[in-house]
């Protein structure tokens, strides 16, 4: 009986370390509020580029999301054309319901516009560049010889190999 509880206790040891290691491997994304306590409104006529200076002091990822929270109001995203004519008959994406929240789904340059006539010519308007994915390492040379040998290239791999081994032996033993 002794033994089976050790044995799981090692194994949930295991498990826990597991569920650490993989979480760090996942990719965190982070919810930006548009305009801060002030929310997605028109800017006062002194700072009619209040957006696109907010959105300069931020770092956006994919996965990332915007939550925009305004009154009477709607979030578009548009082409570039339609951002500098602050006008759009068929947005991209389109909210008016006062809480909109847009997941970035890729690298690049998205432009945002209220769609209420007036708004965007006064400023509520922005333009969000998100960043490319950190780059993976290329992949190694294929070998020379004719043997086929797998390299293990990932640190976070070979702690987890040293981990399950360590394991194995010390749950066997």
């Amino acid at each position: 009986m002794a033994s089976l509880l050790a044995g799981s206790c090692k194994f949930l040891a295991f498990s826990s370390i597991m569920f650490s290691l993989l979480f760090l491997t996942v990719v965190m994304s982070v919810e930006f509020e548009v305009g801060g306590k002030d929310g997605w409104a028109i800017p006062d006529s002194k700072n009619d580029q209040l957006y696109d200076h907010w959105a300069s002091n931020n770092r956006f990822n994919v996965n990332d999301t915007l939550r925009f929270e305004y009154k009477k109001d709607s979030v578009l995203v548009v082409s570039e054309e339609e951002y500098n004519k602050c006008k759009s008959s068929h947005p991209i994406f389109f909210s008016n319901n006062g809480n909109t929240v847009f997941k970035f789904d890729r690298p690049g340059l998205f432009y945002f516009i209220s769609g209420v006539a007036g708004h965007c010519e006064r400023g509520q308007k922005m333009i969000i560049k998100v960043l490319e994915p950190a780059s993976q390492p290329p992949p190694p040379p294929p070998p020379s010889s004719g043997a086929a040998v797998e390299t293990v290239s990932s640190p976070i791999l070979v702690l987890l190999m040293m981990i399950i081994m360590s394991l194995f032996g010390a749950i066997f033993v």
